[in-house]
């Protein structure tokens, strides 16, 4: 006879209150869409994806192993470049190349917060999940339940500081997020619709995969099909809607998606391991704690609050599968150089384990949730506005002239419009949960959901123009144009695929690459030349039969390590 556990979460049926999808729809387009529009590609990793996208639908690098003068990207996510390059090649007449870049980004982020919510309904379904019985009824329903608990579930994902910058970009990382999501829905969702949830499995198996991640596809999977697998051993005696034949169909489906995609991963070439030994050091485990804090903040705390409160059903599927994709992401933060972006896989796993910490909340504690949001966020977005008034008026502080150097202040009034918009909405916002109103289980996610997508939003609008000026390679570009004026081509010599694609980009050049054959011989006519500084050694090695006259150093404003050296063709 199985055991009855101990189950934490004790909820009455009024406490499942729907969250009304209008105001979730306004807040998930409120975080979604700034940071796609209107902004620059950033340096590195987002301008360098997005400069072999534009290569790959130019029809100049191949779709199966692109390159950019000879150099790879730094992440196999071939799929991530195809997405981008096809939206360029289909929209090149009518959108910028850039933005048509960033279309199929803004689907994977809608998708990973749609997946993610279903996600947790399905898990929150499950039958060691559902809230206690009470002896003369009026326990939560257990639809009603699950929907609450996605609902704050997805308030949570979207409070998470660390997602807000990498899931704008158009990177490899984007799509691993999208499709860990997929892969994690699926696997939730197997004991309720199989077959939909088998595609999705696939989908979500081989899309992470040619994202760039083959080796977490492996761990997700395997990890998942045995997780399913005990946990519907578990479920057999409580009366679970298929059959056991019905479930090893599932499983050799599941073992035969998971061969495949190894296999195509090994075609493909993708098993690129790049591992490396953690430091044991006082000084690795400060910079891992601090990461760990503020990059899943605030959902930290509750994931280990959850653990702790759900301690004793930690093997069934609503707590062990959270916690297997979000222990393999944290084990790959640590065994790999990309530490942030390996993290992000690790945030849809999270969030479920902080929604179902908040049925086991008590007022006291989420009392205190509410209180320290609404000081941390009012602070923090009073403080933007305050800083970009001082700008408007010409008393820039200190710290923004150190930070970007040569900055000139304007006001657009479109992005100053929607700022406005949105603080308002914080301060009613602020206003209705302070008021009395009837509880619900996803109140103590609003604050911080709201408050991210707040700061999140005065930025990507405000301070955009700041963010542009530092992030972007445009004001090194311009200050190179500037001096070279509408040259036909240009010759560049160890620059980086951020840096060339940048000069593409933002200058319109026709960039060649001054590749040295021999000591007597090189494939240079353009009349300038652009040479990183830390190549400035190799220019010796470029052309005997005409000589360069170096002009100057051109330096990007916010960062004194990144200058280039222009040299004028002298015949």
């Amino acid at each position: 006879m199985t055991p009855n556990l101990p189950n934490p979460a004790i909820v009455s049926q009024s406490v499942t209150r729907r969250l009304p999808r209008r105001y979730l729809l306004v807040l998930c387009l409120a975080y979604i869409l700034p940071g796609y529009i209107g902004r620059d590609p950033w340096k590195n990793a987002d301008i360098s994806a997005y400069g072999f996208m534009l290569e790959i639908a130019r029809g100049q690098t191949s779709w199966l192993s692109p390159a950019i003068f000879d150099q790879l990207p730094d992440v196999s996510g071939l799929l991530s470049y195809w997405l981008g390059a096809a939206s360029i090649g289909l929209t090149s007449e009518w959108i910028p190349p850039d933005f048509a870049a960033r279309i199929p980004f803004i689907a994977m982020l809608a998708i990973t917060l749609l997946a993610t919510w279903h996600g947790i309904y399905y898990l929150a379904r499950s039958p060691s999940a559902l809230p206690v019985v009470f002896a003369f009824g009026g326990e939560a329903k257990p639809k009603d339940y699950a929907r609450t608990v996605a609902d704050g579930g997805l308030l949570a994902l979207i409070a998470t500081l660390g997602l807000a910058q990498f899931s704008h970009e158009t990177t490899p990382a984007m799509a691993q997020l999208c499709f860990t999501a997929i892969t994690f829905y699926a696997l939730a969702a197997m004991s309720y619709h199989s077959i939909s949830s088998l595609a999705l499995f696939f989908i979500g198996m081989l899309g992470l995969s040619l994202s760039g991640a083959p080796s977490l596809t492996l761990i997700f999977g395997v990890g998942g099909l045995l997780i399913t697998y005990f946990d519907n051993r578990y479920n057999n005696s409580r009366g679970t809607s298929q059959t056991p034949r019905s479930q090893y169909l599932n499983y050799a489906v599941m073992l035969i998606c998971i061969l495949f995609v190894t296999a195509i991963s090994s075609l493909l070439d993708l098993w690129r391991w790049s591992l490396t030994a953690p430091e044991m050091s006082l000084t690795f485990l400060q910079a891992t704690t601090r990461l760990l804090l503020w990059f899943t903040w605030p959902t930290f705390p509750l994931v280990i609050w959850s653990i702790w409160r759900w301690r004793n059903q930690i093997t069934r599927i609503h707590v062990a599968l959270p916690i297997w994709f979000g222990s393999a992401s944290i084990l790959t933060m640590l065994l790999t150089r990309t530490s942030d972006r390996a993290l992000l896989l690790a945030l849809p796993a999270f969030a479920t384990l902080a929604a179902f910490a908040l049925p086991t909340l008590g007022r006291r504690l989420s009392a205190l949730i509410d209180w320290f949001t609404l000081f941390f966020f009012t602070g923090l977005a009073g403080f933007l506005w305050v800083t970009w008034i001082a700008m408007q008026w010409g008393s820039t502080p200190a710290m923004v002239t150190k930070l970007v150097p040569g900055f000139v202040v304007s006001l657009s009034w479109l992005p100053f419009l929607f700022a406005m918009m949105g603080t308002l909405a914080w301060g009613w916002l602020v206003s209705w949960r302070i008021g009395k109103h009837r509880s619900a289980m996803w109140k103590s996610m609003v604050l911080p959901a709201g408050g991210a997508t707040l700061c999140w939003l005065l930025l990507m609008t405000l301070w955009l123009p700041v963010l542009n000026f530092a992030r972007s390679y445009s004001p090194l570009v311009d200050r190179v144009t500037e001096i070279t004026g509408k040259a036909n081509c240009v010759d560049t010599l160890g620059l980086s695929v951020a840096q060339i694609t940048a000069f593409k980009h933002h200058g319109q050049l026709k960039v060649k690459s001054a590749k040295i054959v021999n000591r007597k011989q090189a494939q240079t006519n353009c009349p300038w030349l652009i040479v990183d500084a830390d190549a400035e050694q190799a220019i010796g090695d470029l052309d005997t039969r005409s000589s360069w006259k170096y002009v100057t150093k051109v330096r990007r404003p916010s960062d004194d390590n990144e200058d280039v050296l222009l040299y004028k063709r002298v015949p």
